[in-house]
């Protein structure tokens, strides 16, 4: 088989495969990575606010050297990965999607996650386009322009935020996968809407230095890929564990107990996407999975509990001195939503602090007496970007709808897939499963099983 033959819109296990028998190369991934993003045709010059052409090309002919000479130091050697906008790389500024800090200083060194991936032999294609400072979850930038879902793209459908250009640029064969991060569900609501697979770990699992914040709370560093296993091998590469890539068999969800959450995340739900998660829920019961509805009522506190917000008064803490200065470089709209925080008394944040301790307590035991909790990772079909740039109105209401399911799981320090479950030509909501805070490699098996059962009824591919 030819080098060029190995599309890198697959799985990260079907890459490593081909590097490893010789079918391919990392200067071939590379060369195919670049050229998606160069194709006039494509959206390249939107996903990505920089490409490091030279030296990706650099680090490939680098890397297929190395396992020339019999080196493997992962399954992520030589495969082209994007790198969201909010972390540092040596050499370069770190924008956040904000013309706010175009003229900052270049980073002195790479981000931990960053570096990890290197010293794990990713080719680091390029820098990714995301919401400005990475506060929403729709995925508008007005300073770079907006990525668009692969579904529908003539029609002009979000990608989903904040880590937009991390998931088009996975969907649309510019990278195997994006380093992104997830404060209320920027890497899952992208994941989602993308139809790809997105994990979001435990705050604490993964390292956040050299990454700008949005919530120091709530900030988490986690992957985007075509799989769990992708997701999982990235994830151990990210958070300092040893890489499994055994294929444990059999993936079965016979025997495993779902709790299916009824309250909250169905509120005002589009019928389409109800629909899709509802048959993907069936399809799992078919397998033989044991579905069981429940409520979390602290859950419907969310909304009070929420006045003001951790993403809100962190990010004030960080912004105030650069909003003295630059204010009018902002997105208005996520101007707002930083000043937000501003009015909040440090009696408002100990109350945040002492009722999100308080939901986790109440919330871990419930989600560890199952096997996984699920639930729509959004509850609408991916909007059209047109009306949403026109009213503020309705992007503030759909901003709000997206965020709402995968912030309950940060504000209980959750771990969480968002794994693919339409049909083929349907529109992508993401079936969201979630586990405790802590319990990542708990998940990790159980998601495996869930991506089985719903490819083998035909969903999520």
């Amino acid at each position: 088989m030819s080098t060029d033959a190995i599309d890198l819109q697959r799985p990260l296990s079907e890459l490593a495969a081909a590097l490893d028998a010789g079918r391919t190369t990392s200067r071939a991934l590379t060369e195919q990575a670049l050229a998606r993003i160069a194709d006039p045709a494509g959206q390249g010059t939107i996903v990505f606010t920089q490409v490091d052409a030279q030296a990706a090309r650099t680090a490939a002919d680098g890397l297929d050297a190395l396992r020339r000479a019999g080196a493997r130091l992962s399954p992520l050697m030589g495969v082209p990965v994007s790198v969201k906008d909010l972390f540092d790389v040596a050499g370069q500024v770190t924008r956040a999607g904000s013309k706010a800090l175009s003229d900052a200083a270049p980073a002195k060194q790479d981000a931990l996650a960053v570096a990890r991936l290197r010293q794990a032999g990713a080719v680091i294609i390029g820098r990714t386009n995301m919401t400005e400072f990475a506060f929403s979850g729709l995925g508008l930038n007005p300073h770079y322009g907006t990525p668009r879902s692969p579904w529908q793209r003539k029609a002009g459908h979000i990608a989903g935020g904040s880590s937009s250009g991390a998931a088009a640029s996975v969907a649309d064969g510019m990278a195997a996968v994006g380093l992104g991060t997830d404060t209320g569900g920027s890497i899952r609501i992208p994941s989602a809407f993308c139809g790809l697979t997105g994990f979001k770990p435990t705050a604490a699992r993964t390292p956040r230095d050299g990454a700008l914040p949005l919530s120091t709370s709530l900030d988490s560093v986690g992957p985007i890929g075509r799989s769990v296993d992708c997701c999982a091998w990235v994830d151990a590469i990210l958070s300092g564990h040893t890489v499994d890539e055994s294929r444990p068999a059999p993936r079965d969800v016979r025997g495993m107990r779902f709790g299916v959450l009824t309250n909250f995340v169905l509120d005002g739900a589009e019928p389409a996407a109800i629909a899709i998660y509802e048959r993907a829920l069936a399809a799992l019961a078919k397998a033989g999975a044991t579905l069981l509805d429940f409520q979390f009522t602290p859950f419907d506190q969310l909304p009070a509990i929420n006045r003001f917000g951790f993403s809100p008064i962190e990010a004030y803490a960080w912004h105030r001195k650069l909003l003295a200065e630059r204010a009018q470089d902002y997105d208005p709209r996520v101007l707002v939503r930083i000043r937000k925080g501003e009015p909040a008394s440090a009696a408002d944040y100990i109350d945040l602090l002492n009722a999100r301790a308080t939901l986790i307590a109440a919330a871990t035991p419930v989600w560890q007496g199952f096997d996984a909790v699920l639930c729509p990772t959004v509850p609408l079909t991916p909007p059209a970007i047109a009306p949403l740039e026109a009213s503020d109105d309705t992007f503030t209401a759909t901003n709000a709808l997206a965020l709402r399911n995968p912030t309950a799981i940060n504000m209980i320090d959750g771990c969480a897939f968002s794994l693919p479950c339409q049909a083929l030509g349907e529109a992508p909501i993401g079936l969201m499963v979630s586990g405790a805070a802590g319990d990542d490699a708990r998940l990790f098996p159980v998601g495996r099983a869930i991506e089985h059962a719903l490819r083998a009824a035909g969903l999520g591919r």
